[in-house]
């Protein structure tokens, strides 16, 4: 078996063990796994009980990698964050004493229930990959992935999340129920009193490292880097695409992150599929997870039931490939 034969075998295990644990979710698994191989930070997004954090937790553990979880809670101050300065006695020094920040991966529970001060520190490590405690920087250790969780239907004790914030995100997922026969299956397997939660670390730093530099090497031709471009540019001059009634629900289209995220998610899924080329449809599959945040509406959209997604769907529909 050759190394790259080796690294779809262990990508196969890692799916294999969460699922031991989890049942269905393969979507918000495979986005997961295209935040990680891709150093694209993940925004989760559902009602209660739709395993988002059993998903995040359980990933980490198949990877050999540091990992925490943080509960974002109103009162959580940016020091339980990214740690704080302490007076050691002996020395007669202030020390520097790191928070949980300092992991390669990242759960950021309920992200939008701690405030602006806190939002702002789990900013600076997701946007420079680095913290900063008094007068003194520390760079954090590659790779470091944020996956963040919200709750869309509690409304109280929450803080919207700053539109700079948001952007940083590569994806933004939404977690669905589960249909029936899944639904079936977990209630028999987590109903089981002996039932227990056991998977085994198998894939490391250096074999992430090789499949980044595998999916950094997969070709995109000029004609769909182009069609990046003409989808991104839709979502800002809308009327230019004739898309003349979801013009009047925008109030303002995707940041050029968007674009980036993009190219690099389609070269992951091209890789997930075994292909050394992207496809349209590669595209086309995530386009919607990077859109989704980053298009802002008005409150007209709002008033008349109009949400991001019937106008990404109108989107793809106008932009021709090679247009």
């Amino acid at each position: 078996m050759n190394k790259i034969d080796n690294l779809y075998k262990k990508i196969e295990d890692v799916l294999t063990e969460v699922h031991k644990v989890v049942i269905g979710q393969e979507y918000l698994i495979n986005r997961l796994l295209i935040g990680l191989f891709t150093d694209g930070h993940i925004l989760l997004e559902g009602v209660p009980g739709l395993a988002k954090t059993k998903t995040v937790n359980t990933l980490a553990k198949v990877l050999d990698l540091g990992f925490r979880r943080v509960q974002f809670t109103p009162d959580l101050l940016p020091s339980d964050l990214i740690g704080t300065m302490i007076y050691n006695q002996k020395s007669g020094d202030f020390e520097v004493k790191k928070g949980p920040i300092f992991a390669n991966l990242i759960l950021a529970d309920e992200v939008n229930r701690a405030p602006a001060k806190v939002q702002s520190a789990l900013l600076e490590a997701m946007a420079e990959k680095q913290i900063t405690i008094g007068e003194e920087s520390f760079q954090l250790d590659p790779p470091f992935l944020v996956m963040a969780t919200q709750n869309p239907v509690e409304q109280e004790g929450t803080y919207p999340l700053p539109e700079a914030q948001v952007d940083r995100f590569m994806m933004k997922i939404f977690v669905d129920y589960l249909d029936k026969k899944s639904e079936l299956e977990m209630i028999r397997k987590v109903a089981d009193l002996d039932f227990k939660e056991s998977v085994k670390s198998v894939l490391g730093k250096n074999d992430i490292l090789e499949i980044k530099k595998l999916i950094n090497g997969i070709t995109i031709s000029d004609m769909l880097e182009r069609y990046i471009v003409e989808l991104v540019f839709a979502t800002r001059n809308p009327e230019e695409y004739g898309l003349k009634e979801e013009a009047k629900y925008i109030q303002f289209g995707v940041s050029p992150r968007a674009g980036i995220a993009i190219h690099k998610a389609s070269k992951a899924l091209a890789f997930f599929d075994k292909r050394d080329y992207v496809l349209p449809e590669d595209i086309k599959a995530v386009v919607s997870d990077v859109f989704n945040h980053r298009i802002i509406l008005n409150y007209e959209a709002e008033a008349d039931g109009i949400n991001t997604r019937q106008i990404i769907d109108a989107i793809l529909k106008k932009v021709a490939i090679g247009g």
